[in-house]
């Protein structure tokens, strides 16, 4: 139960801490946490804008494990593990959801990445290839 509990609680202390450094906009731009889709990473700007957007989310994550981490470590064994994989399944969509709101936020700011392929959502694996048009 203690290791459920403790894993729970240390997801938490990263979720609260990049959702106040984001929140503040003193997250740097890394790979690792926060927003880190290929439009928030372009530039610090966008990193931090994205951030900032995402970061009541990532708070409230936070906080949703630290609640699951303290049910868990009252629960019995099989309990504390129901609690810890629901936990961590809510947080991610809330984390998730920050995210996806962020992309919207920064998409302004992104310039277009589609090429010569007209209307490819830029996924297109030739779009280097086509013909500007």
């Amino acid at each position: 139960m203690f290791a459920v509990a403790f894993v729970l609680f240390a997801l938490a202390l990263v979720a609260v801490a990049t959702g106040v450094l984001g929140l503040a906009g003193r997250l740097p731009r890394n790979r690792f946490v926060g927003v880190h889709t290929e439009d928030a990473l372009s530039t610090d700007e966008t990193f931090r804008i994205a951030n900032r957007v995402a970061a009541p989310t990532s708070v409230a994550a936070g906080f949703l494990l630290f609640a699951g981490g303290l049910i868990a470590f009252a629960a019995p064994w099989a309990v504390a593990l129901g609690v810890a994989a629901a936990t961590m399944a809510i947080a991610l969509c809330t984390l998730g959801a920050g995210a996806n709101v962020a992309g919207r936020a920064i998409a302004a700011l992104v310039p277009d990445r589609t090429g010569g392929c007209g209307q490819s959502c830029g996924a297109c694996s030739l779009r280097e290839t086509c013909a500007p048009s």
